[in-house]
């Protein structure tokens, strides 16, 4: 696991480079809660309508992305933000202002997309994703669910064509990620079914879907290669049209110092998240370091070696997590959770294990406290239980992973593995990723690097990452609105940063269990208003009360 010297002077060297820059929120006199017209319920009122005008979906037919609907829908979206700011946000109760700044960033996010983003006039793989999951359908289908997959089959050549007319500023990065779908496989494959060679992209998919067809369901033949043709019609539109798609991808600076505050309510701009994703990549390379030395005379862990085995692993893990959960009083699992589900199914690759299956073949430990339990499903679950009108209806990137973050030192901390110090060195090296993410991010978006480059920097600091891992996930991070990369990173700093505050707040009445039982029920709304809520401290949010002004491009 020792990583190349070139990589280590790489990580050390990164803050030398950088001066902390003012935070964005403190460039400007804070503002105080509107004092409007609108009361609470009003609030609730207009997050209704909104949320009923997002998920507004065409009868028949494709959403239209002409300029004279997305107009309209400018305008429209400018009315309900206005009388979002006409309430009397300064009479609500805490929980509820937090409420008002939450739908106002989940509206400020709406904007962004119509106004920034616009994946619908820049982004080809914006298509692409839409012909991709209809041929990966189990054959045979009847009833309404070969209903479903024949209208599905049938949008596929009206999507190609719509991109074919909307695509009138596509970036350059986002074409080639889209080329590169259509033809190959990602290497990753995220709820993909398993084959072992797996289909040449979005274009092998349909070709598999039409041998399958041909035995099981030969009816649907024909509607399976007219949107194959599709898909390679619009390949070849692609192809010839990339040399005049020049635009960046990144939305530069400004604006991701823009999102950073007025959709994530985060209380830092970009150069701040820069330096700290370099020092959590310092320091989890140091008590990496440390483990390894402590650890040098144990013996290394080994993959499992069959499915059976990989199998126990798992099962085993997630019941010793669990009791380990209740017996340490660390968080209430209710009788009635379900079974939660658990993250890498056994593959067994042409080129080898990729970097998920390194670790979780070794020790399914890490990924089930990130994805399982408590991490995502078990989140996810206990999401499903709230009824709130307005926080039911929200979720945080920052909150999600940081939470999952939070919950793998944790673990390390609360004794968990004291008996396993192999497994201590598989969070060490999880960690790692999360952290160097936070730069490429920044990066990607900021139009400094390319996806090549992230993805060369990364595997030469993080142990076991191959390419496609990297690839896909700087893909992710390029193509998601701006900071999904910085979430896991940043969420978990945001993670203790409440943890401090509330030990401090309770003193010797702090209660650990109590503490992540709150987070649980409070809501998924971004980390700085869950703080308030929980601590009544409004140093952060204090700054947000105004929203800014969308920079040019």
């Amino acid at each position: 696991m020792a990583m190349m010297a070139s990589a280590l002077a790489l990580a050390l060297s990164a803050p030398l480079a950088l001066v902390a820059a003012p935070a964005h929120a403190a460039t400007a006199a804070p503002a105080t809660p509107p004092q409007g017209r609108g009361d609470y319920r009003a609030l609730n009122a207009v997050w209704q309508e909104f949320l009923a005008w997002r998920d507004a979906r065409p009868a028949a037919g494709l959403p239209d992305f002409t300029p004279q609907t997305i107009a309209r829908q400018n305008l429209e979206l400018n009315a309900l933000m206005a009388r979002v700011e006409d309430m009397n946000v300064a009479s609500f109760s805490r929980a509820e202002q937090a409420d008002w700044l939450a739908v106002r960033s989940k509206m400020a996010q709406q904007m962004f997309w119509l106004q920034v983003s616009k994946p619908f006039s820049r982004d080809p793989g914006y298509y692409v994703d839409q012909m991709l999951y209809p041929p990966m359908t189990e054959l045979p289908v009847s009833g309404a669910d070969k209903d479903r997959l024949q209208a599905r089959l049938k949008m596929i050549p009206l999507i190609a064509e719509q991109g074919k007319r909307t695509l009138t500023e596509a970036a350059a990065d986002y074409a080639d990620l889209a080329l590169y779908n259509l033809e190959n496989a990602d290497g990753v494959g995220h709820n993909h079914p398993w084959r072992p060679v797996p289909p040449a992209g979005v274009i092998g998919w349909f070709d598999d879907m039409a041998v399958r067809a041909k035995e099981k369901q030969p009816e649907l033949i024909p509607e399976i290669m007219a949107a194959r043709a599709a898909a390679i019609q619009f390949r070849d539109w692609l192809k010839a049209n990339r040399p005049k798609m020049t635009a960046k991808a990144g939305i530069g600076e400004a604006r991701y110092n823009w999102y950073l505050k007025n959709v994530k309510l985060l209380p830092y701009n970009t150069d701040q998240l820069y330096v700290l994703g370099a020092r959590e990549s310092q320091r989890l390379w140091s008590i990496h370091a440390l483990e390894e030395h402590r650890n040098r005379k144990q013996p290394p862990l080994l993959p499992a070696a069959t499915k059976e085995d990989y199998d126990r692993r798992k099962a085993d893990t997630k019941a010793a997590i669990t009791k380990w959960l209740t017996d340490e009083e660390i968080i209430t699992i209710p009788a009635d959770i379900g079974n939660l589900y658990v993250n890498v199914p056994w593959i067994e690759r042409q080129g080898g294990r990729n970097f998920w299956e390194e670790v979780q073949y070794r020790d399914p430990t890490p990924d089930l406290l990130h994805a399982t339990v408590p991490g995502h499903a078990f989140d996810g679950a206990m999401g499903k239980r709230d009824t709130h009108p307005i926080r039911s209806r929200i979720g945080d990137g920052v909150r999600a992973e940081g939470w999952g973050v939070y919950l793998e030192e944790a673990a390390q901390k609360l004794g968990f593995l004291a008996d396993r110090p192999r497994t201590r060195e598989l969070i060490d090296i999880f960690g790692i990723f999360r952290a160097v993410r936070v730069a490429g991010d920044i990066d990607l978006q900021l139009n400094r690097k390319g996806v090549k480059e992230i993805v060369e920097e990364w595997r030469q600091m993080t142990p076991w990452l191959d390419e496609n891992v990297a690839r896909v996930d700087a893909e992710i991070y390029l193509r998601r609105p701006p900071g999904y990369g910085i979430g896991y990173t940043v969420g978990m700093i945001e993670m203790q940063k409440l943890l401090a505050d509330v030990r401090f707040q309770e003193g010797d009445k702090f209660e650990l269990k109590r503490f992540h039982d709150r987070v649980m029920t409070i809501g998924r709304i971004p980390m700085s208003l869950i703080r308030y809520d929980m601590t009544g401290r409004d140093d952060e949010v204090k700054h947000f009360w105004r929203m800014d002004p969308l920079p040019p491009a």
